[in-house]
């Protein structure tokens, strides 16, 4: 369950659509309660924040 939740997040974080969605926003969307939690979890998931997910320039 935890990784289905990281996986959206990281989902929702690299979509363009959702680039004015905060990040606290798409965690608590995706099921976290605590934001946090969510920055620690995905961090250690990824091997990188949130923000530096959203941060790298997507081609499409």
């Amino acid at each position: 369950m935890l990784g289905q939740r990281l996986a959206r997040a990281h989902h929702l974080l690299t979509d363009p659509r959702h680039s004015g969605s905060t990040i606290g926003t798409i965690a608590f969307e995706v099921g976290f309660g605590d934001l946090s939690y969510f920055n620690r979890t995905f961090r250690r998931h990824y091997g990188a924040t949130p923000s530096d997910i959203r941060a790298v320039p997507r081609r499409y």
